[in-house]
């Protein structure tokens, strides 16, 4: 066999594959003695079917077989000897003359082949424990504790049916029907839907219009929806609501005491209050990782600049934009209404791309300098969690992943991230830094140009809107609607 660069340009390689007539002959016929003893055929007793019957009824079949083995197997192969990685599977390129590859099969000609790729480019990781981080922490209150214990307890709170007109604090149960343009609209109707005036849990204007309703009221509410609002069709919009109450029921004394914290199933208040605390942590704690780890990743960005494989960049680019165009479409947006325009939006995601190729590239090279691996328990672990998110659906699910490698794989990518990212954390020179809630949740103009999606200028205001609403705010009164609209950019800013 005789392998020939035939280019070298940057990180593109090209190899020749030349494999002799003779050497696939020879093969060819090591097959057919070894299936001599195992065919049958008409008119041949076991064993003594001539050589050249067999070639002549299996010799293009099994050639056919040597074919795809060396094309399957001949890369690998030849990237290990040259001391490679492709960045992604080498193309392939043959003969697709259909006379020239009946002489291949015929053991008449050379079997010729082309693989062409992208290196993975070469370079050296420096210490990690060189990098020095400060971790963003938060002292959290007894009276922030306390506050959200109130909020939990809430959800335990009684109600008691009354007869007088509704106050702020009472609970309203009541139907209603919104209208935009006198034309109902979808995910704007409820019936039975329980508010808690003064809670703000509906869009503003619209709990302040039922202050003094009664069981039995028939009430229009006129509001604007917010501009900002999650679904694109209604934000700025005038609507009315017709309303129908239902009850009216006064709210019980709240007491959070042992009895309270057994009716959300804990066994005490001090324990509720402790798995409030934890909860507070955890969310701050995720903050906490998420600013630390860009942290590293504009580091290495930094100290890191190297060519990337086209290839790699395409993908990660096609990726970014199909999300992007996407949302763009579910929320009825276009560039422009985003500040930018196509153009502009194209180079910015296109530089994105390519820093998320390097930075994996580089955090590839820590993980595997650092020998981290990605355990059986750990990856059996996320299809479970993958699984889980269809019911109805898990054997389905179970078997695409068993017979889908790259859909395992994609599993396996950030898992590895992450433990590269605790790996660099364990090593590195942290220095914690104490700062308030409002600090740490703050995403400030460098994590923006680090991570965010081009369209920012309008989209991260909107963004830190939406984010500050509670769920129920985002779901009444039109409860359908946002959950298929989405403010665009809002999932790569979370990236």
């Amino acid at each position: 066999m005789q392998v020939t660069e035939t280019l070298s340009e940057g990180l593109k390689r090209e190899i020749k594959i030349v494999v002799p007539a003779k050497d696939m002959e020879t093969r060819m016929n090591e097959r057919l003695i070894d299936a001599k003893d195992k065919v049958r055929l008409n008119g041949f007793r076991p064993g003594k079917v001539p050589l050249a019957h067999m070639r002549k009824v299996y010799g293009k079949s099994i050639m056919a077989e040597l074919v795809n083995e060396m094309i399957n197997e001949k890369p690998t192969e030849i990237l290990s000897e040259r001391g490679e990685k492709s960045a992604t599977r080498p193309q392939i390129s043959m003969t697709e003359d259909e006379a020239e590859a009946n002489e291949i099969l015929d053991a008449k000609a050379d079997f010729e082949f082309s693989m062409s790729y992208e290196v993975i480019p070469q370079f050296e990781v420096g210490d990690v424990s060189k990098l020095k981080l400060e971790r963003q922490v938060v002292d959290i209150a007894e009276d922030e504790v306390e506050e959200q214990v109130k909020r939990v307890a809430e959800s335990a709170r009684t109600y008691e049916t009354k007869s007088g007109k509704a106050a702020d604090g009472d609970r309203v149960t009541m139907d209603y029907v919104g209208k935009v343009d006198g034309e109902p609209f979808e995910g704007g109707a409820d019936n039975d839907a329980n508010l808690v005036l003064g809670s703000g849990t509906f869009i503003p204007g619209f709990e302040d219009q039922l202050v003094g309703v009664k069981a039995g009221d028939e009430k229009t509410i006129k509001v604007t929806f917010p501009e900002d609002y999650q679904a694109a069709h209604l934000a700025g919009k005038e609507a009315t609501f017709d309303v129908t109450v239902k009850e009216v029921a006064a709210a019980g004394e709240l007491v959070i005491d042992d009895e309270l914290a057994k009716t959300l199933g804990l066994e005490s208040a001090e324990r509720l209050r402790e798995v409030v605390r934890e909860q507070i942590e955890g969310q701050y704690g995720q903050f906490t990782r998420q600013k630390i780890k860009r942290q590293i990743l504009d580091a290495l960005d930094e100290e890191y600049q190297f060519e990337t494989p086209e290839g790699l960049r395409d993908v990660e680019f096609n990726n970014i934009w199909g999300q992007i165009s996407a949302d763009l479409e579910q929320s009825g947006k276009t560039f422009e209404d985003e500040d930018t325009t196509e153009e502009e939006a194209r180079e910015d995601y296109g530089k994105l791309a390519e820093r998320r190729v390097r930075l994996g590239l580089v955090l590839s090279q820590i993980g595997e300098s650092a020998e981290i691996q990605v355990t059986d328990e750990e990856m059996q672990r996320a299809v479970y969690d993958q699984v889980r998110q269809y019911p109805g659906q898990e054997q389905q699910v179970m078997e695409y992943f068993q017979k889908t490698p790259d859909a395992v794989a994609q599993l396996r990518a950030p898992i590895f991230e992450e433990k590269v990212i605790d790996h660099i954390i364990a090593s590195a020179d942290v220095t914690d830094k104490t700062v308030s809630k409002e600090e740490l949740m703050a995403e400030d103009d460098e994590d923006a140009k680090a991570e965010a999606k081009p369209a920012k200028k309008k989209a991260a205001p909107k963004k830190k809107a939406a984010a500050s609403k509670t769920t129920e705010e985002k779901k009444a009164p039109a409860k359908k609607a946002p959950a298929k609209k989405k403010v665009p950019a809002k999932k790569a800013d979370a990236e």
